[in-house]
């Protein structure tokens, strides 16, 4: 007889605090941007949520039941772009506020996408390959009634990658009866991806920093970095760095981080990295907490990890100089305000990782074209497109006086309500 088991550790909702975040962010720019309170309630609000429960068999012959959410933030401007995150800390709060940022993040690099977030409370290290397929793809059956190429196009973020989203391309296409590309980014070039999508957050975290140096007159050569975690945005944008002649004095993953004075030597760790999941045994470095390596003096800290990393509790010790944020929400508003008053320079999320939307962007341009560029050129769109932007959030940011996530922020809140006013409401 197969028995059923839940998993209440992983689906439990267990914070709010992102959602928030965001909401408290939306609610200073509204006033900044003097707008009226039926607006606000509308971009404070989702525009679609859809939460399903769902069985997976298990190898042993077992069924768990998963927790799965696809949220849509905002249309105005174009089809929901949003990544799908696995972590067992998923909860509905979370992909709101995640869906919210990605709106303002469209907005702010101006592509025609509005924002989404979607998520499985589930530890993916947790199963093996066939489970992790088979509850990808009825996660998959579950939501194909929300996304498509016209409506909703996932890409990967946390703990999934181009695997996953080739899982999902191919129960979508299963359904449609042909293949559909266009539905997910960020899937095996083989299948329709694109050059560079894999390195995209990376290299625009890289290329952000690189800016925020030059306008605080910080030489590139020797300038320090500091990289809390090592995933797909943390790992390629050390590596970027330490190839642009930045000094990487630390770097960490969830098992803590490894700390150099004189820099890491990079390629080394790389090397040592492959084949294990931990940076943990490292031999050639210190050994320090993520707490403590929030907390080391440098120019650059790029916090790349999870949410909320920097608060009410540690702004005061941070002692960067540039902080740059490779992870979604990493700061909160109150941090926010310590680090202000310190004279700590923040890049916001929306603009710091911004590289993965505008490739995965190219991607989907490219699918729905059925013609693809060449890595230079996709590279050279990305840089060009993340200079331009930086370069307008400075210019407001000095122009209204106001830090770079509100200057942000008010470039793509205003961005999407000029869409909502020029369509106007319906009926």
């Amino acid at each position: 007889m197969v028995t059923a088991t839940s998993q209440p550790a992983e689906t439990a909702p267990i914070s709010t605090t992102l959602y928030q975040t965001v909401l408290t962010q939306l609610r200073e720019v509204a006033a900044l941007l003097e707008l009226e309170p039926g607006m606000f309630e509308l971009l404070a609000h989702c525009k679609r949520e859809l939460m399903v429960q769902f069985p997976v068999r298990m190898d042993d012959g077992s069924i768990r039941v998963f927790s799965g959410y696809r949220t849509q933030h905002n249309m105005a401007r174009g089809p929901a772009k949003g990544g799908i995150r696995y972590h067992p800390q998923v909860s509905r709060d979370d992909v709101r506020g995640l869906a919210m940022l990605m709106t303002w993040k469209c907005a702010l690099v101006n592509i025609p996408y509005g924002g989404a977030k979607g998520g499985v409370a589930v530890d993916p290290k947790a199963l093996s390959r066939s489970e992790l397929e088979r509850m990808t793809r009825r996660y998959a059956s579950e939501i194909a009634v929300i996304i498509g190429p016209e409506k909703d196009i996932p890409a990967p973020d946390m703990n999934t990658d181009a695997q996953i989203m080739a899982w999902i391309m191919d129960t979508y296409s299963q359904q449609q009866g042909f293949s559909v590309p266009g539905v997910v980014t960020g899937k095996p070039i083989i299948l329709g991806g694109t050059r560079g999508r894999t390195e995209a957050t990376g290299r625009g975290c890289m290329l952000i920093a690189r800016e925020a140096a030059r306008e605080q007159g910080i030489p590139l050569s020797g300038a320090t970095v500091v990289v809390q975690g090592m995933g797909n945005v943390g790992g390629v944008a050390t590596q970027l760095m330490a190839q642009a002649g930045f000094t990487v004095l630390a770097v960490s993953d969830s098992s803590g981080g490894l700390y150099d004075p004189k820099g890491l030597d990079i390629p080394d760790i790389l090397r040592w990295r492959q084949g294990r999941s931990y940076l943990s045994g490292y031999p050639r470095a210190e050994r320090i907490t993520n707490a403590t390596l929030l907390e080391l003096p440098c120019d650059i800290l790029m916090p790349a990890a999870m949410e909320g990393q920097i608060g009410e509790h540690n702004a005061a010790q941070v002692r960067a100089k540039i902080v740059v944020e490779g992870a979604n929400g990493p700061t909160t508003p109150e941090a926010d305000q310590i680090l202000l008053n310190r004279g700590v320079t923040v890049v916001p999320d929306i603009l710091a990782n911004s590289g993965g939307v505008l490739v995965s962007y190219f991607e989907w341009v490219q699918d729905l074209q059925a013609f693809f560029w060449e890595e230079d050129e996709i590279n050279q769109r990305l840089e060009k497109s993340m200079v331009r932007t930086y370069r307008e959030v400075v210019e407001l940011a000095q122009r209204r006086n106001v830090p770079l996530r509100t200057a942000a922020l008010m470039l793509g809140v205003q961005r999407v309500v000029d869409a909502i006013q020029a369509r106007g409401l319906y009926p």
